[in-house]
């Protein structure tokens, strides 16, 4: 009998492993626990979700500024799906804060550490919810904008956004605001890691294309794109929405007009590699 996955697959990365054996000997090991503790319960929010929906789920991995839920899934789901997994990790927050207040007229937990846990778990909710790409108000900036603009001009807006406003926090952690190098040393990394992620940004992209390719995408419905004869294939596809299915309209001199689908010209461009061929030329050879 085939088990069934109910619960993920819990990593903690290695430089974690670090700062717990560290926690023990500057007597830190509660707090730090209180934290992970919130953490994996946020990360459980998402891996929930995404299992009523039916994504494919690596696992969980804890590390030191946070967790993610590693999954196989990339731009592929309906927007609606994406959204509704992002959400239910802040959603958890909430039910902390209802629990914490059933149990704060009890003894079952020390007034002192019902205090710690409110203060991480207000501290977790509002730091996720900043528009930082890649914490879920980063996401959650990313799909909202992908609802309105193609994937990857969406893409490239939401990691730029978060790169500036990351770089903005941090010269504020310096100049405006009391110093705390904590925070300084956090901001910082992001920056670094939208700086990577900026740098990978056309990578992003062609994995959304191949998906599509493969028939990994789901649809709502059909949008025209009108192109020149000039046009390459990049050209069409930077126009390229999520859950949409996109017929292409190739102009000619003469305001003549060809029609070509989409998985034509994904065939054309990763199984013929015609990376370097006008649409006119694609088109016309099709004909």
């Amino acid at each position: 009998m085939k088990r069934l996955n109910l619960l993920p697959a819990v990593h903690i990365h290695p430089i974690l492993l670090i700062f717990i054996i560290i926690s023990f000997l500057t007597g830190t090991f509660i707090d730090l626990m209180i934290i992970l503790t919130i953490v994996l319960v946020h990360e459980l929010g998402h891996f929930t979700a995404a299992k009523l929906f039916g994504w494919r789920i690596r696992g969980i991995m804890l590390w030191v500024f946070g967790g993610v839920m590693e999954t196989e899934e990339h731009g592929t789901r309906p927007l609606h799906e994406e959204v509704c997994v992002t959400l239910a990790g802040p959603f958890q927050h909430l039910i902390i804060y209802l629990l914490l207040f059933l149990l704060s007229g009890s003894e079952v937990i020390m007034p002192s550490v019902t205090e710690t846990v409110d203060f991480y778990n207000t501290v977790i909710l509002l730091f996720n919810l900043l528009p930082v790409w890649p914490l879920d108000g980063g996401k959650l900036v990313f799909l909202l904008l992908s609802e309105k603009l193609p994937y990857r001009q969406a893409y490239s807006n939401a990691i730029l956004f978060s790169l500036f406003f990351n770089v903005f926090l941090a010269l504020s952690i310096v100049f405006l605001l009391p110093f705390t190098l904590s925070a300084f040393l956090l901001f910082s990394f992001l920056v670094m890691e939208n700086k990577r992620d900026w740098k990978q940004r056309y990578y992003v992209f062609i994995r959304f294309l191949l998906l599509r390719y493969h028939g990994k995408h789901h649809l709502r419905s059909i949008q025209s794109i009108e192109v020149s004869h000039h046009d390459m294939l990049m050209d069409v596809f930077s126009s390229f929405r999520r859950d949409k299915i996109h017929t292409i309209y190739v102009r000619f001199p003469g305001d003549t007009r060809r029609q070509i689908d989409e998985m034509e010209c994904l065939h054309s461009y990763f199984y013929e590699q015609n990376y370097s061929k006008s649409l006119g030329e694609i088109v016309s050879r099709e004909s």
